[in-house]
């Protein structure tokens, strides 16, 4: 089960504020069931109009073993609950895209 996570950070955050959601970011890729995890920034990829969008400030990409796991994390996981409380004020748009792998 793949979870993806595009954030938009508000715009008028200081650097400390922006450091620390990274931070938050990266603390969940300890989570031990997880098969592996990213957290990435826009890449300098070439725009191509109504396909790419450079417009996020953060992805984060969760590969959980199962769905049972990544419901367990969406609802009672204590780091995904330290991240909302601390971070939740910290974006102005967030968009989830899970999926599950074909192969």
């Amino acid at each position: 089960m793949i979870h993806a996570v595009f954030f938009w950070l508000r715009s008028d955050l200081t650097e400390a504020e922006r450091t620390l959601f990274q931070d938050e970011l990266l603390l969940l890729l300890d989570l031990p069931y997880l098969v592996q995890g990213k957290v990435g920034r826009p890449a300098a990829t070439t725009h191509r109009e109504g396909v790419t969008d450079h417009s996020f400030d953060f992805s984060l990409l969760l590969e959980f073993k199962s769905m049972e796991d990544h419901d367990a994390y969406q609802v009672s996981d204590p780091a995904h609950d330290r991240f909302i409380d601390t971070c939740k004020g910290l974006w102005e748009k967030v968009r989830v895209l899970d999926s599950d792998p074909v192969i």
